[in-house]
């Protein structure tokens, strides 16, 4: 069975899923995060990708952002996860895909729908019952975006509502 075409266009916003292969967890010690971060850091310099919201869960991770040239898309998840792939089978002597299949993009309207987006992954951890308050995981987008305090990651870009780029 074919895959289908993904949607891809120009400056805008995405939902980004990836799984571990066959649920698995892709991180298993704090390093483990640490390492995706760092490696995201790299990838959305280097890809002009706008991050505005992160999850990274256990066994599963969620991006929300846009990309300039929407052929730059594939590459920047595929850089991304590839690069983290090779680290975390280096590190646990494991081979194969980290990875299930691949990432899954969902394309978002820049209204209040994607607020709402970037609370719903945000809140992961806390469905998920891995934690009491939001502002415990330190592994998303949430306190920086609500701390003050937290805003030295810097890991986020300003997001700008109603179809103007930001």
């Amino acid at each position: 069975m074919s895959r289908g075409a993904r949607v891809v266009l120009d400056n805008a916003l995405y939902h980004l899923i990836t799984r571990g292969n066959q649920k698995q967890r892709v991180f298993i010690e704090n390093i483990d995060f640490e390492e995706y971060l760092k490696r995201l850091r790299q990838y959305k310099r280097e890809f002009k990708f706008r991050l505005y919201g992160f999850c990274l869960m256990p066994n599963h991770v969620h991006l929300i952002g846009a990309i300039e040239q929407k052929e730059h898309l594939a590459k920047f998840m595929q850089s991304l996860n590839s690069s983290y792939s090779v680290y975390f089978n280096s590190k646990y002597q494991k081979v194969g895909h980290l990875w299930q299949e691949r990432f899954t993009s969902k394309v978002i309207v820049k209204d209040r729908y994607a607020i709402d987006c970037i609370n719903y992954i945000e809140l992961n951890p806390l469905r998920a019952d891995m934690i009491d308050t939001p502002y415990q995981y330190q592994w998303s987008s949430y306190k920086e975006r609500n701390l003050a305090a937290d805003r030295d990651r810097k890991m986020l870009d300003e997001l700008s509502l109603s179809g103007t780029p930001s």
